[in-house]
């Protein structure tokens, strides 16, 4: 499988970091256009788990998708990421918070197994938007950085 991804205007990008000496200002934009960005996924990987919910049952997949940071070892990283919110384990009891009840067999709709085909919605999602979420992130990260060096 192949992905194409076109990102322009990486040297004006460049060019104005530069002139953003303070590297916390810098990563609190990233994270911002990160998660704007990767909203765009989330919002399509709803969709597509709406379209395999079992209408007769209460647990709803597609209310558990959610957009979350993570941590990274390296101080000039973000992570963001899209999932299904309570995991995948079965050894734990699942949050009573979770809006859309026990979703944790939500691997088993996404990745095929011996005994089931499985019908991906994740990473679908993802694929079908790489350049939309791109250019989502360029965009806010742009008018962000501009937003702070005129300051």
């Amino acid at each position: 499988m192949s992905l194409d991804v076109n990102f322009h205007g990486a040297d004006e990008l460049s060019r104005k970091l530069t002139k953003l000496a303070n590297a916390k200002v810098a990563k609190r934009i990233a994270r911002k256009a990160a998660r704007q960005a990767m909203n765009i996924v989330r919002d399509a990987a709803r969709v597509n788990a709406k379209a395999i919910d079992d209408p007769e049952s209460s647990e709803k997949i597609w209310k558990n998708i959610a957009v979350s940071g993570g941590k990274t070892r390296s101080q000039n990283e973000i992570v963001m990421r899209v999932g299904v919110r309570g995991g995948a384990s079965f050894s734990n009891p699942v949050p009573p918070t979770l809006s859309g009840g026990d979703t944790r067999h939500w691997r088993f709709k996404e990745f095929p197994t011996a005994n089931s085909m499985g019908t991906p919605f994740l990473r679908p999602a993802l694929i079908n938007n790489v350049q939309e979420a791109t250019n989502k992130f360029s965009n806010v990260f742009g008018a962000e950085l501009d937003k702070e060096l005129a300051k």
